[in-house]
């Protein structure tokens, strides 16, 4: 399953030159400073968060426990922006390929590499795989954005169980669901 996953995600990014990215949705919750970090994301990047907004949208219509209008827009700020880290440092998709590899195969390897330094060429990708939420969260942090969208983005890669007991977990949980069908 996440091995087909993978590969429908790698296809997405390598034609993501013959889809349309629509700004038009992203704008329509971003504020301008929001939409320049949005813009500075790689087309497929691009392309994935809005996929994962629309999904949130459709968990949102769909869910018995609707959210609050305050809490969505918080959510659909984090969908979009969730990634913006990884413009620190851009990856090609074999180094992005490597990455799930490796976490999948040689976990321990990959907890080492993804300490490593983000100019050394090979432990870049592991770098930016663990470092992106936290990187993205400085990015956005001037932005105007509330502290709920900031936490969400900061730690949408984390394990949603280490946060049962914040208040956000369930805006975490909903994210990630759309992150992970995305």
């Amino acid at each position: 399953m996440i091995a087909l996953y993978r590969v429908r995600q790698g296809l997405r990014a390598l034609l993501a030159f013959t889809r349309r990215v629509d700004h038009t949705l992203a704008a329509a919750h971003l504020n301008p400073p929001q939409m320049m970090l949005f813009r500075q994301m790689r087309r497929s990047e691009q392309l994935h968060s809005l996929n994962v907004l629309r999904d949130v949208l459709t968990l949102q219509s769909s869910a018995g426990d609707a959210i609050s209008a305050m809490n969505f827009s918080d959510i659909a700020v984090a969908a979009l922006l969730h990634d913006v880290g990884k413009t620190c440092y851009p990856l090609a998709i074999w180094q992005k390929t490597l990455v799930v590899l490796v976490r999948a195969f040689a976990h321990p390897l990959y907890n080492r590499w993804s300490k490593g330094d983000p100019a050394n060429i090979w432990q870049r990708a592991f770098v930016v795989a663990e470092q992106h939420p936290e990187w993205g969260a400085a990015l956005v942090s001037s932005t105007g954005l509330s502290d709920r969208a900031l936490w969400l983005i900061a730690h949408h890669a984390d394990d949603a169980t280490q946060w049962q007991d914040d208040s956000y977990v369930h805006l975490l949980k909903r994210l990630q669901q759309a992150d992970d069908a995305n």
